[in-house]
């Protein structure tokens, strides 16, 4: 199994990430296409996918036309 390891960043004492939610889990895996990627909190957060090209951001995702699986949203 793989970790993923999260390092906060803080800027005048306020973190820079605000949550974290882990979307596919083992029984319940959620897959979009390129055109069918959520937006997180309106726009201010991201999701973040397991792409054919690798690990990706929703817009980088996006840009390159690969759908993929929501490992998680951030914000």
């Amino acid at each position: 199994q793989g970790t993923l390891r999260v390092y906060l960043k803080y800027s005048n004492g306020e973190p820079a990430i605000r949550g974290l939610k882990r979307i596919s889990r083992p029984g319940l895996r959620q897959h979009v296409n390129s055109r069918s990627i959520p937006r997180v909190n309106n726009g201010l957060g991201t999701p973040i996918l397991t792409t054919s090209k690798g690990l990706m951001t929703g817009n980088q995702a996006k840009r390159a036309g690969v759908g993929g699986e929501i490992l998680a949203e951030i914000w």
